[in-house]
């Protein structure tokens, strides 16, 4: 027994698809103790848009602490908050012409989550929140209770109330348009549907199993939302910070949502740092109504401020479109060449491939470990094999990633037909 087994909560997850002790990473790549290295499909669970250790954040870091700047202020005014305020003004919100007035709840997405929920019901007096299947928000109780897997439901211990759990596109079947169900439901006073405080999803159910809401639906969601007067909350903390190739998922569908909530990638370093976004006549907070200790978190300020020098102009974004025909071309050939009961469904540089049966994805990503690539499953049977690279990850990177998966892929596909035989 190694010393985290002996005193390791039992509780810990990832350890145990990636048995390793890891010592070091770079870019794309992630080194363990005894120096054999894996290319990272997985970066972090989308936390390492950036890769691992990128020069330019963590050189903004490592001058930061060195000059002794401040760690932590709480919500107290700092050189470094205002750096990334102006910033992230200049170079995301002003270039899209989005207003919106910035919080920084705490550090981490729950925290942005639990915020957007608060605010909601705050502002409109109304407690239910509209939520959709398969959604995944978080693991405190408020987040917990807007999201769809019961399993992770089931150990809040308590009930978890005042919510609705509607159909995401997609889940009734591609014939059947589930946003009909929720446009009657608000409009029928017989539905016993109260007008709700908000509406919250994710444009990709990213944990759900890469689920990925069409534009249109999006379009006509908004429309749905404005029409019976209940705020829209986009949960852009997994799929934001540039994973679906925009900087915000929801760009594409040229819409506005009246709170956004981001993290993961946001401090661009693996720093936590958690933001809402929030139209400014929604900002109705009273001062400290909503605290936290650590939402003054100066060193993420910094990286966060550092990595938007990738937005700054556009070049990101078209490298971004290049490898996404990339993997999607790859990964629809791989299917094709195998003849696998499979889908292939994504945007930008965050892919899944759904399998009938939901037992493969899990041993494709144990045979991918062994040679050399960190890759996790999705969805609530884990039938989903999810990709999720680094948006700097080279196109060379890529692929060698991607003959990995099919190499893997076939090598499980070929033992279980010598097992069946």
């Amino acid at each position: 027994m190694n010393i985290f087994e002996q005193y390791e909560s039992e509780v810990r997850s990832y350890c145990r698809n990636f048995p390793t002790v890891f010592k070091s990473a770079k870019g794309a790549w992630m080194t363990d103790e005894n120096g054999r290295s894996y290319l990272d499909f997985f970066a972090g669970a989308g936390v390492l848009n950036y890769g691992h250790n990128p020069d330019r954040i963590k050189a903004a870091l490592i001058d930061y602490l060195a000059a002794d700047g401040i760690t932590h202020s709480l919500d107290m005014y700092s050189v470094a908050k205002r750096n990334f305020i102006e910033r992230f003004q200049e170079v995301i919100l002003k270039p899209r012409n989005m207003a919106y007035k910035m919080q920084f709840p705490g550090p981490t997405g729950t925290n942005a989550v639990e915020t957007a929920l608060k605010l909601a019901r705050k502002v409109t007096g109304r407690e239910r929140i509209v939520n959709f299947t398969n959604a995944f928000h978080g693991m405190t109780l408020g987040s917990l209770a807007v999201t769809g897997n019961g399993f992770k439901r089931a150990g809040a211990g308590v009930p978890l109330n005042n919510t609705l759990a509607v159909p995401f596109e997609g889940y009734l079947g591609d014939d059947i348009d589930t946003l009909d169900y929720l446009a009657r439901m608000l409009a029928d006073d017989g539905s016993g549907l109260d007008t709700p405080a908000a509406v919250i999803l994710e444009t990709v159910q990213a944990e759900g199993g890469v689920n990925v809401a069409s534009m249109e639906w999006l379009r006509r969601l908004r429309d749905i939302t404005r029409e019976h007067g209940v705020l829209l909350i986009v949960d852009d903390i997994q799929v934001g910070c540039g994973r679906t190739g925009k900087f915000f998922s929801f760009e594409d569908a040229g819409i506005e949502p009246d709170i956004i909530t981001l993290s993961k990638s946001l401090s661009g370093y693996g720093l936590p740092l958690a933001l809402v976004l929030m139209k400014p006549e929604l900002d109705e907070w009273a001062p400290g109504e909503h605290n936290g200790t650590f939402r003054g978190h100066n060193p993420a300020f910094v990286t966060a401020t550092a990595a938007l020098e990738f937005w700054a102009d556009g070049w990101f974004e078209k490298s971004l479109a290049a490898k996404e025909k990339l993997v999607s071309s790859r990964l629809n050939a791989i299917i094709d060449k195998l003849g696998l009961a499979a889908t292939v469904r994504g945007r930008g540089l965050i892919w899944g491939v759904a399998f009938e049966d939901a037992e493969l994805p899990g041993k494709i990503s144990a045979e991918c470990f062994d040679n050399g690539l960190i890759i996790e499953t999705a969805g609530i049977s884990d039938e989903v094999l999810k990709l999720l690279p680094s948006l700097t990850m080279s196109e060379e990177e890529l692929v060698r990633g991607l003959d990995i998966i099919e190499r893997s892929t076939a090598s499980v596909i070929k033992s279980q037909s010598k097992d069946a035989a």
